[in-house]
This record gives C-alpha cells, sequence and structure tokens, in this order.
C-alpha cells in the first residue's frame, strides 16, 4: 500500500496542452477525459474586471494580434480565437470534424470551475496569479472573492492558489487563510530566502530542471515532509526523477501519457 499513497497528483498544464491549445476548454475537457486528477490554469484581470485563463500578459502567441489582456474587455476578447494557433493548417484539411468554436474561445476562471465543480468526480484546481500585473493584488482579490462564491475558500476545498511572487501568496493568505498555496520558484538561489519566510504548511512548486541539477535543494525543501509540485514534467525520465525524489504532485502537458506510465509503473510493481 505504500506505493499506492506516493502516487503523485497527475495535473493537467494548461490543460492537455501538449495535444490542445492552452488555456481553452477543448484542452481541459481533454484532460479530465484523460484522467488528470487536477487543472492547472494561470489567471490575468481583463479591463472590466473578469478573470481568464491566459498565461501571456500579451495575445501575440495564442490569439494572433497585438494587444494586452489588461487593456481589453472580456467580451473583446471574446471575439478572438485561442485555438488556431495550434494547429495553423486545420483549414486545410477537409476530413477534419467541425470545431465547437465554444471549445477555442478565451475561457475566464468562472467557466473553468464551474466545470470542475459539475464534473462527476473530484478534480482540483491549481490557479496560478501572474505577477507582475497593472492591477497589482486586485487579481487575489478577486480570485478569492470567487473561490468563497463557489465555497472554496475553505480548509479540504478542491483549490489552491500558486504564484511565483511571495507577495501575491501573501495576499490570498491574508484575505482566505485556510486555501492551500504553492510557493513556485524558478532558482536555487532563491530557496535559501524562501525557506525562511514561507509558512511550514505552503507547498513549494519547483521547476523539473532544478530536480536534474540541484536534487540537495529538492531534500532540503521536502524537509518536515513539505510537499512539492514540480512543473512541468513531459516524459518518462523526468517522471521517473519525480518518483524517486517523493514528488507529490506532476504539472504536465500530457496527462494522458504521464498517466499512463504511472499505471505502467504500478503494474510492474505488482
Amino acid at each position: 500500500m505504500h506505493h499506492a499513497r506516493m502516487r503523485p497528483q497527475v495535473v493537467a498544464h494548461r490543460g492537455a496542452s501538449h495535444e490542445i491549445a492552452e488555456h481553452t476548454l477543448g484542452a481541459y475537457l481533454e484532460a479530465l477525459d484523460a484522467g488528470a486528477e487536477a487543472l492547472e490554469c494561470d489567471v490575468r484581470l481583463t479591463a472590466d474586471g473578469h478573470l481568464v485563463c491566459v498565461h501571456d500578459r500579451d495575445l501575440r502567441r495564442t490569439a494572433s494580434i497585438r494587444g494586452l489582456v489588461s487593456t481589453m474587455d472580456l467580451a473583446e476578447l471574446n471575439e478572438l480565437d485561442f485555438a488556431a494557433w495550434k494547429n495553423p493548417w486545420a483549414d486545410l484539411d477537409d476530413e477534419a470534424p467541425d470545431r465547437d468554436e465554444a471549445l477555442d474561445r478565451v475561457l475566464t476562471l468562472r467557466k473553468l470551475l464551474e466545470t470542475v465543480a459539475d464534473y462527476d468526480r473530484r478534480v482540483e484546481v491549481a490557479i496560478e496569479t501572474k505577477h507582475p500585473t497593472r492591477f497589482g493584488g486586485l487579481v487575489e482579490k478577486r480570485l478569492v472573492e470567487m473561490l468563497r462564491e463557489f465555497g472554496w475558500h475553505t480548509a479540504g476545498a478542491p483549490v489552491r492558489v500558486m504564484s511565483f511572487s511571495f507577495t501575491a501568496l501573501q495576499r490570498v493568505e491574508r484575505l482566505a487563510p485556510d486555501v492551500q498555496l504553492v510557493q513556485l520558484v524558478e532558482k536555487p538561489t532563491h530557496w535559501p530566502m524562501l525557506r525562511r519566510v514561507v509558512g511550514p504548511d505552503t507547498i513549494m512548486g519547483p521547476g523539473i530542471a532544478m530536480l536534474r541539477d540541484h536534487p540537495k535543494v529538492i531534500e532540503s525543501m521536502a524537509r518536515q515532509d513539505r510537499q512539492i509540485h514540480v512543473w512541468t514534467v513531459n516524459n518518462e525520465a523526468d517522471l521517473d526523477l519525480c518518483l524517486k525524489l517523493g514528488v507529490r504532485a506532476v504539472i504536465t502537458d500530457r496527462p494522458a501519457f504521464i498517466l499512463d506510465l504511472l499505471d505502467q509503473r504500478e503494474e510492474a510493481a505488482g
């Protein structure tokens, strides 16, 4: 039973984003169908105060236009196609099935949380707030307001808030002390400072490169049974490294592939 308990949670990074355009409803439904146990998303505020699931501050990469998320209203973003960039030749494929355009539009956090709340099994959501932003702490304020609407601001709720910004996580803690926090960390040199300030229940979220290159830092993070959640784990070697180091959640662009590998590992272990 010991090894079953150590199986890490598989978190779909921006949905099943290896196959389908990131942060679209289509990508998240694909991840749920694959059996992902949690979904990861980035959130930004629109000019009229809506939280939307978009990674970059500007829209060139994912919507093929110049413009900033923070300067556009939700209605304007709704006019854009957030999926075409992933498969630019789709229009030339006569045999491609007709797409439901609703799956390719900008996704609001509300719609994502409703989808999870209505799903037929428990699915968790890891929400990353992006900084710096022109709205400062308003992003966390709006996020916590929405979590309260869903009743997901209490201990045991299927949600956690992540950020590279320690200040942003402090804001969430003040507004909703029971929400689980994940301190994302990009460089090993940040850990000596962070270890003095992060709370004992804060999850640490290093990148996979840190596990490969600085395993001693990861061991230090994991002391006192602190949880480690790692991004972005997309291949077999990286998954095995996470298993070896006792990582509790793997954030992946390829949830179906990683779930399959974990099933194989469990079968082999008997």
